[in-house]
């Protein structure tokens, strides 16, 4: 898809004066082009790829150093394991109010997925791992913040608040003869409360519950996840943080950005919600009510620290109600499209395609096809579509090769034609004269001096829509191709192999167009486009580069063929000039 740049005449004097105006015109699009991407990647930066030596040494030990505390044993009746099937042992005694000083070990629950730690101090979430991710720091991905202040599944009372403080207050904990489920309990004596966590062996969906009742009476409360949540590791992570709800009444997904949240202060809706949750770029944890439930979200915006960004930022939080015992299905997990369709088909809205989604969201599924059913791999599936890409466009190009190769003919017409106004300045009215002869010598013969960008426009935006697949897909993520090790990455070797190359294709596939003359100075000038472009990709996605680096030798093939064959020559003779003949 990647079209050549053609030089053009930059000479106030010289005659091409069209070809001059095509070129900065298609110059002017790239420019264009690079500062959609630049700013694009100011909103939504690209993670780093995980460092091999660079933040791991300073940040590995950082989350242990900070993580909180396990509340300690009581030393006569407690042992200080902390495994599932002790606690066990040690829970089976009668349900009776609790104190601190009866504190109990944490509760570590392992599914294929998971990994998580709860304590029975406020019956909440420690740390909850995702065994099959890794973060930038290339440890295994812990999804909650260790230092916020509201631990996941704490909670909010919007009205009624209970006799006792219940998210400092240490819980009976009661395991599942399986492992796979915890129940805690906690009474004063006035206020009770249960908490309930039933998970599945090789599901990312699993079950909650929560009922709080003062004096016998189910009171409103909410079920809390704040401070931040998902990949923490990423560069910019607060700016990815958003809470999200999809209204069914109005048939639409709803989100809050961070930020926004922390600014206006904590915002409340409620009404028939599908789901309602937190997600960041590639993981979402969302609550899903049963049927015919009206849902309460409350957004909040925490600004906090997290083990990697020692800066205070705003993270996104959210508490979520059904207005009784809250009992919900729950996803944690990756925002993987085909997972989310089978969970709920308006899941699959959380994969945020951006503006071009009627084009990203279509590639996307053409490459994760062929991913999964053809070639199992990215790159490769990368290659076949943008292959397919080009030849579907190939006619448009096939117009552009046509015309470009008529300028190219055309070009001693237009010099005898300016060489007759070589003294004519820029504002003289013959000028005008000038330029409508070169006009009508291409209406003559059917070129259009801006054929050259309309290739170029169709390409911005695929070039756009993928950029976004590379970015938010959590498919993309980690997928290696050849030396690659993430094609949402850049290359992680010291000299990337992808935009060099690409480099030399776009040299070379500027070296194969026809040139339709102009200053050479100018033409000089727009060799440097390929050195331009290079850098912009430099850091670009790999995957992107890929896609790129393909639609140029795919191009290169094109016009090697175009060049060879009698459609090109033809093409010329058709601008020719008739024979001068004499009369007897």
């Amino acid at each position: 898809m990647a079209e050549p740049v053609n030089g053009g005449s930059k000479n106030q004097a010289q005659p091409s004066k069209q070809e001059m105006s095509m070129e900065m015109r298609l110059l002017l699009a790239f420019i264009l082009m690079g500062a959609v991407m630049f700013v694009w990647q100011a909103l939504y930066k690209p993670a780093e790829p995980p460092p091999g030596t660079k933040k791991a040494a300073s940040t590995q030990t950082a989350p242990a150093a900070d993580q909180p505390a396990p509340p300690s044993p009581a030393p006569s009746t407690v042992p200080a394991a902390a495994e599932p099937a002790k606690t066990a042992a040690v829970s089976s005694a009668p349900t009776s109010p609790a104190t601190p000083q009866q504190s109990l070990p944490v509760f570590v629950l392992n599914t294929d997925l998971y990994r998580i730690e709860f304590t029975n101090r406020g019956a909440v979430v420690q740390n909850w791992i995702l065994k099959k991710y890794h973060g930038n720091d290339e440890k295994p991905l812990d999804i909650t913040n260790p230092l916020a202040v509201h631990r996941p599944f704490s909670l909010e009372f919007p009205r009624q608040k209970p006799t006792s403080d219940v998210d400092s207050s240490s819980y009976t904990q009661t395991p599942d003869p399986d492992g796979l489920g915890v129940t805690y309990k906690f009474s004063d004596g006035h206020t009770t409360v249960t908490k309930v966590f039933r998970f599945q062996k090789s599901s990312y969906l699993s079950n909650i519950s929560c009922e709080v009742a003062v004096d016998g009476k189910v009171i409103p409360s909410m079920l809390q996840w704040r401070g931040g949540f998902g990949d923490l590791t990423l560069p910019g992570a607060a700016s990815s943080q958003r809470t999200l709800y999809f209204d069914v009444a109005a048939n639409k997904l709803v989100e809050t950005v961070a930020a926004k949240a922390a600014k206006n202060g904590p915002t409340t809706a409620s009404g028939d919600f599908s789901f309602a949750g937190l997600a960041d770029t590639y993981f979402a944890a969302v609550l899903l009510p049963g049927n015919n439930v009206r849902l309460e979200a409350t957004t909040f915006g925490d600004t906090v620290r997290t083990p990697i960004d020692e800066k205070s930022q705003p993270y996104a939080g959210v508490a979520i109600s059904d207005g009784g015992s809250n009992r919900f299905e729950m996803f944690v997990g990756p925002k993987d499209v085909d997972l989310l369709r089978r969970i709920n088909p308006k899941l699959e809205q959380v994969v945020d395609f951006g503006w071009l989604s009627l084009l990203a969201k279509p590639l996307f599924l053409a490459v994760n096809w062929l991913n999964d059913n053809a070639v199992h791999n990215f790159g490769w599936a990368i290659v076949l579509v943008t292959v397919f890409i080009n030849f579907a466009l190939f006619p448009l190009k096939l117009t552009n090769m046509k015309s470009m190769r008529k300028m190219q003919a055309l070009k001693p017409q237009i010099d005898e034609i300016n060489a007759r106004y070589k003294n004519v300045g820029l504002r003289d009215p013959k000028k005008a004269e000038q330029n409508q002869e070169v006009m009508d010598l291409y209406k003559k013969h059917g070129v259009n001096p801006m054929g050259g960008c309309v290739p170029m426009a169709l390409q911005i935006p695929f070039f756009i829509a993928f950029y976004k697949v590379f970015t938010v897909s959590v498919e993309m993520r980690g997928a290696g191709w050849l030396w690659v090790h993430d094609l949402s990455q850049p290359e992680t070797l010291p000299i990337k192999i992808l935009p060099i190359t690409m480099i030399a294709s776009q040299f070379i596939m500027q070296k194969m167009t026809p040139q339709a003359g102009g200053d050479p100075n100018q033409q000089k000038m727009m060799m440097f486009m390929p050195l331009i472009f290079g850098i912009m990709f430099y850091n670009f996605p790999s995957g992107l580069v890929l896609y790129y680096l393909t639609s140029n030798l795919v191009s290169m093939g094109q016009q090697y063929f175009f060049n060879h064959t009698e459609v090109a020559q033809a093409a010329a003779r058709s601008v020719a000039p008739p024979k001068k003949t004499g009369r007897k």
